[in-house]
């Protein structure tokens, strides 16, 4: 076929059906296999299912609720006018310092600071010594247990941080957005803890090897024992925070540094084990070379009474496992990569292969090559009885020395900086995560205590603050100065907050939220289950003590976080868990049978708004107890918008909370009383959950009053009665009232006053959601009288919010301050007593002015 272009030359096509398509036209987009990373303008874009082929990840800032530059439903129907946003210059500058921030990949990012983190002081000072007392079979026993716990842990840790946006704050930051802010910020403060002990592990294992290298020149600084530790460490932690304070830039520069070292010290083992002892002196000292000899009287194991204790496979363990620890280095750090999804998981991954292919290599080396024990004589060396240790202490050997690999090693200064490099290294990287994840802590105002270390400072917002307490608390456990007394109290942290990482993954997998999407799909739930049991049981197995004490800190600073309730909302699986919950709770109430005896009063009350009519709410509590449903209902004539039905609905469930009443608040708006009273019978709850019982107010006008009226007053009751329910009719010599007569409020002005407070002022929560937004706007009077009780010139019971009022009662739950603003008048004036008196004629405090009313049933 022939078709003409624009510029008047006719070209042919063949077999060309459509028109529109230019021979000199891009050609059709072809097939991508999945997970394909494409390059477009500079835009990187991933191939994420079979039919999309071009088409950009989404984005999280095209779904937010409170977006600022999409108009909402409500402005594009007119029914808000939209909030005018300028964008401050402060705002400008903060983008650009965070478009300007560096930026570290996979390798950089993840995989060095965790083999650094990896390789730390127990590769050079404590491998040999487990060696020794675990022999080579166990000791690759216990290399394998910790690949199991760490290998379960990094997939569980790939599931998450592949689970949509990842940022600063590492593991609190994975956990707190998926379990909760309960159980991130509890983990988050003892990993952080951990991380800062660790530092002080790792300097002191510098320390020890640093005495030992004076030692060998005769020299030292004060005793060349404890003492020198404790300076040497401090001086030490000191330099490695001024380091972190330079910014990621030097510390990255440093860390390339230091590895490149610690892999020179590795060959330098290696090919001197290989190469075999060079002088009878290490011949004398147990440097055998590798003999099937050698290998065979090591292989099993042999435990005995060291450090303080008779050692066992799960006392060694304890020992040895925080030097695998090593796996959470890139997440630590999450906020600083430039693809903290796809780096994480791949840089740990193979971290963790490598150092763990390195430990068993070490493992058949020392095992193969050394002897357990030696008294180091050249003498006794070449009469052949250097082995023969009975009755006497030998200096030298697995079992007796930590300087074996120094020993077995082709140039011994090398295996010196290697060691000093590990241990720096490590404590490097847990000095540079610990004030990072206290800033994101601060940052979410999860504990008081915390927030003023959440200020940075720079360009980049360096937590200066955080550093200052992580060299206080590292240099308090240094001054310890003992390296086995710390290290079984760091795995019981670690373990912990991996077995929180699994159970996290397990639970999010198992709830399934439709947030729950990872990328990395090499996972599985059950395995995740695994590794939380088996973190505890370990835990367990290693002291069941530190242990329970472990789980103590654990529950007392969940308990603070359940006590304070902050104002986030993160999406995390435990809210995901309570809707399923309740779900599956109602859909096995829909089929189970009633019985008398399972009888309980579900009563739907027509207060109106529920701070108008206290009395009848509170009777109506009385009778529920908490036990059974209540339902405050408010029928409004007047058609309400979204927002202001939000807003009235949101303002009856604060006051409901403030006074403690386990209950539901719903407006049905656009119908006269009696139809709004009839949907509210029909419609209300949900299964099982719908009312039985119709609790209303006395129509005290009916004398007065119109016929229309009183016969929907009438007609409600019967209806009532048609719908099977039970009657309550209230009647109080005072009046049910409390609310004063006034025009009715414009409720989209006053949504319009709440777009500009909640865009102009006021401190809220960036994670925050709609319901302290609202609550800061509550509406103040209302005009409508529902249960036609008598009108009297009364103050309304209305709370009078500022900008952090009702984060003061959530959060210190203190009884005074909820009376003081439950009881007020707008205007800040406290309601004469008698006032409150008849307010309050229900109230659970005040049971014995029951005489003064008349309950018709």
């Amino acid at each position: 076929m022939t078709r003409h272009r624009t510029d008047g030359k006719t070209t042919a096509s063949k077999g060309v059906d459509n028109p529109a398509l230019e021979p000199d036209d891009p050609p059709a987009p072809q097939h991508i296999p999945l997970g394909a990373v494409l390059a477009d303008g500079g835009d990187t874009r991933t191939r994420t299912n079979g039919y999309l082929t071009l088409e950009a990840l989404p984005r999280m800032e095209y779904y937010k609720n409170q977006a600022e530059k999409r108009p909402s439903i409500g402005e594009l129907q007119g029914e808000v006018k939209a909030p005018q946003i300028t964008e401050k210059a402060e705002d400008l500058e903060k983008n650009e310092f965070e478009h300007s921030h560096i930026k570290l990949g996979w390798i950089q990012g993840v995989l060095i600071p965790c083999l650094l983190n990896i390789w730390g002081v127990m590769l050079f000072l404590r491998l040999s010594w487990v060696v020794g007392q675990s022999g080579i079979l166990s000791s690759l026993l216990i290399i394998a247990m910790s690949a199991v716990v760490c290998v379960i842990t990094t997939l569980s840790l790939s599931a998450i941080s592949t689970n949509g946006e990842v940022k600063g704050g590492g593991i609190y930051y994975i956990i707190s957005r998926s379990l909760g802010p309960e159980f991130g910020a509890s983990v988050g403060v003892i990993f952080a803890f951990a991380n800062a002990v660790a530092a002080s592990m790792n300097t002191i294992g510098f320390c020890d090897s640093f005495n030992t290298f004076l030692a060998s020149f005769g020299l030292k600084i004060i005793d060349g024992a404890v003492n020198d530790v404790r300076l040497v460490g401090v001086i030490a932690i000191l330099l490695m925070v001024l380091i972190c304070t330079l910014g990621m830039d030097f510390e990255s520069k440093t860390q390339n540094f230091l590895i490149i070292i610690i892999i020179l010290a590795i060959f330098d083992f290696i090919i001197g084990a290989i190469m075999g002892p060079q002088s009878d002196l290490s011949r004398a000292r147990g440097f055998e070379g590798l003999s099937w000899s050698v290998f065979s009287l090591n292989f099993m194991p042999d435990y005995r009474f060291s450090e303080g204790m008779n050692q066992d496979v799960f006392s060694v363990f304890a020992i040895f496992f925080p030097s695998v620890t090593g796996l959470q280095a890139g997440a630590n750090i999450s906020g600083d990569l430039r693809d903290p999804a796809g780096a994480i998981p791949k840089g740990t991954l193979l971290a963790l292969l490598i150092s763990m292919g390195s430990y068993a290599l070490f493992v058949l080396l020392a095992g193969g090559g050394a002897l357990r024990d030696a008294s180091g004589s050249v003498a006794e060396y070449l009469a052949g009885n250097h082995t023969d240790c009975a009755g006497r202490v030998c200096e030298f050997g697995l079992h007796n020395s930590y300087e074996v690999m120094q020993l077995m090693s082709l140039w011994e200064p090398l295996i010196f900086a290697g060691c000093w490099a590990a241990t720096l290294s490590t404590a490097l990287t847990n000095l540079l995560s610990v004030p990072r994840l206290i800033q994101a802590l601060g940052r979410d105002q999860i504990y008081p205590g915390l927030i003023f270390f959440a200020k940075g400072y720079g360009r980049h917002g360096e937590p200066y603050r955080g550093y200052v307490l992580t060299f206080v608390i590292s240099s308090a456990f240094l001054l310890i100065a003992d390296l086995n007394a710390i290290a079984p109290l760091i795995t019981n942290f670690y373990l912990a907050s991996y077995a929180l990482i699994n159970f996290c993954t397990f639970h999010a997998a198992l709830i399934r939220p439709l947030g729950w999407r990872p990328t990395f799909r090499f996972y599985n739930k059950w395995l995740s289950l695994f590794g939380a049991v088996l973190c505890v049981a370990i835990m367990c197995l290693i002291s069941w003590m530190t242990t329970l004490i472990t789980f103590a800190i654990f529950i007392l600073l969940y308990l603070i976080v359940i006590y304070r309730k902050p104002d986030v909302n993160w999406g995390s699986s435990t809210q995901a868990q309570r809707y399923k919950s309740a779900l599956s709770s109602l859909l096995k109430l829909s089929v189970t049978t009633e019985h008398v005896k399972n009888y309980r009063p579900q009563v739907l009350v027509l207060c109106g708004q529920p701070q108008n009519r206290p009395p009848l709410v509170d009777l109506a509590n009385l009778i529920t107890k908490n036990n059974s449903l209540m339902m405050c209902a408010e029928i409004c004539k007047n058609r309400l918008s979204y927002q202001a039905r939000t807003a009235h609905i949101q303002q009856g469930n604060n006051w409901l909370n403030l006074r403690k009443i386990k209950g539901f608040f719903t407006v049905v708006d656009g119908y006269p009383f009696e139809i709004g009273a009839h949907m509210l019978f029909q419609a209300s709850g949900v299964g099982k959950l719908k009312p039985n019982v119709l609790m209303m107010g006395f129509k005290s006008d009916w004398m007065t009053c119109s016929k229309e009226d009183m016969q929907g007053y009438f007609s409600v009751l019967h209806d009532a009665f048609q719908n099977r329910m039970s009657a309550v009719i209230l009647r109080l010599a005072e009046g049910l009232d409390f609310s004063k007569p006034q025009e009715q409020l414009d409720y989209d002005d006053l949504h319009a006053s709440h777009m500009e407070l909640s865009n102009g002022g006021g401190m809220i929560h960036n994670d925050s959601n709609l319901s302290m937004i609202l609550q800061q706007n509550v509406l103040s009077q209302t005009s409508l009288s529902i249960s036609g009780s008598k009108k009297i010139e009364r103050p309304t019971m209305i709370p009078k919010v500022q900008n952090d009022a009702p984060s003061l009662v959530l959060r210190n739950k203190k009884k005074k301050i909820a009376e003081e603003i439950l009881h007020q008048y707008p205007n800040g004036e406290k309601i004469q007593q008698n006032i409150l008196d008849n307010m309050r004629t229900f109230d659970k405090k005040t049971r014995w002015r029951f005489h003064r009313c008349v309950v018709v049933v």
